[in-house]
C-alpha cells in the first residue's frame, strides 16, 4: 500500500438507539469513529483523533484496534464520554434526538500528536468548526488533502467559522437538507454550485437512499447511485463511513492531488461500505464485513448501473 496517512478528527461517542423494530444501548458512535472505521478497509495507516471520558466502553476502542485505527490521538478524560441517544421513525430517514450530552466536547481544544501531524489526507469528520480549524491548525503536511463535513447545527449557530473552514479545504461533504440550507436554495444543482463558490475544490452532496452527487468548479457533473438495501437497521453513521471509505481510497492512490475521476471512484468505495454500516446497529455489521465483502458488493453496484 501507498505510505500515505490518513488523520480523522471528529467525534467518539456512546449512542443509544432505537428503531420502530430495536433497540441498542451503549453503543460505538460518533463521526470520526465511524469513518475511521471505513477508512481502515482501504487503507492501513489511520490515525483517529478525538475525546473519550472515563466511561467509554474498552470494547469499542478494542474493536477500532483490531482494525489497524492508530487510537494515540485519543484524548482520554476523567469526565463522562458525549452520548447521544435518538430515535428512527417509520421510514428510517426521519429521527428525534431524544438526548445529547455534550459531556467531554464541552471546552474540547483539538490536540494533534506531533508524530501523526505530517499525515498527507486530512478528514474533518463532524464536529464544531473551532474544532476543525484547530485540528487544521495541528496538521502540519505541507502536501495534505483536506475533506470536510457538517451539519445543520453548525449552518445555524457557527456560520461565520464554517465559512473560515470552507476556505481551507479541498472536498466539502454534505447532505441535501444541510446543502439547501446553507446554500440557501430548494434546487440541489445550484446548491452544489453555490457551495463551490465558497471555496473548496469539488463539492458532494449525500442523497441517503438516492446515493450522492460530486460537483467541480468546471462544470464536471457525477452521481454515484447507492447501493440498494432490502432492508435498513441503523442508518446512524452511513454519511461518515461513506467520508471513511472515501478518504481510504484516495490515500492510496500515489498521486498527491485527485482528479475528478478519482473522486468518483472514491465515491463508490464509501457508498459501498455505508451501505454496510446501515445493516446492522452501529458499527456491528461493518466491522464484521471482509474487504473481499466490500469488493463484491462494488463489482455488483457496477453491473447494475452502467449501460
Amino acid at each position: 500500500m501507498s505510505k500515505k496517512s490518513v488523520i480523522v478528527g471528529g467525534t467518539v461517542a456512546i449512542d443509544n438507539v432505537k428503531t420502530p423494530t430495536a433497540e441498542g444501548k451503549n453503543l460505538l458512535g460518533g463521526s470520526a469513529a465511524y469513518a475511521s472505521l471505513a477508512t481502515s478497509y482501504y487503507h492501513d495507516s489511520v490515525n483517529l483523533v478525538g475525546i473519550i471520558g472515563h466511561d467509554y466502553p474498552q470494547e469499542h476502542l478494542d474493536m477500532l484496534a483490531s482494525h489497524g485505527v492508530n487510537l494515540a490521538g485519543v484524548e482520554r478524560s476523567e469526565d463522562a464520554s458525549f452520548t447521544w441517544t435518538g430515535e428512527y421513525m417509520a421510514n428510517m430517514n426521519d429521527r428525534e434526538t431524544h438526548a445529547v450530552a455534550l459531556n467531554v466536547l464541552e471546552g474540547w481544544k483539538v490536540n494533534v500528536p506531533a508524530e501523526i501531524a505530517q499525515s498527507e489526507v486530512v478528514v474533518l469528520a463532524n464536529m464544531s468548526p473551532e474544532n476543525q480549524l484547530e485540528m487544521l491548525d495541528g496538521c502540519m503536511a505541507e502536501t495534505r488533502y483536506v475533506i470536510a463535513d457538517t451539519m445543520d447545527l453548525w449552518i445555524a449557530i457557527a456560520n461565520e467559522k464554517l465559512h473560515e473552514v470552507l476556505q481551507r479545504i479541498d472536498l466539502l461533504v454534505i447532505n441535501e437538507s444541510e446543502a439547501r440550507e446553507f446554500a440557501q436554495t430548494s434546487n440541489l444543482i445550484v446548491a452544489g454550485e453555490r457551495l463551490l463558490e465558497k471555496g473548496p475544490e469539488h463539492v458532494i452532496i449525500k442523497l441517503g437512499e438516492f446515493g450522492a452527487l460530486l460537483f467541480a468548479k468546471d462544470g464536471s457533473l457525477f452521481r454515484c447511485p447507492a447501493w440498494p438495501l432490502k432492508e435498513v437497521a441503523d442508518p446512524t453513521g452511513a454519511g461518515d463511513s461513506f467520508l471513511g471509505g472515501m478518504a481510504g481510497y484516495l490515500a492510496n492512490l500515489e498521486n498527491e492531488s485527485y482528479a475528478f475521476d478519482d473522486l468518483r471512484q472514491a465515491m463508490v468505495r464509501g457508498t459501498v461500505a455505508a451501505s454496510f454500516t446501515c445493516e446492522a446497529f452501529s458499527t456491528q455489521r461493518l466491522q464484521s464485513a471482509t474487504r473481499a465483502d466490500l469488493d463484491a458488493r462494488m463489482a455488483k453496484l457496477k453491473e447494475i448501473s452502467t449501460w
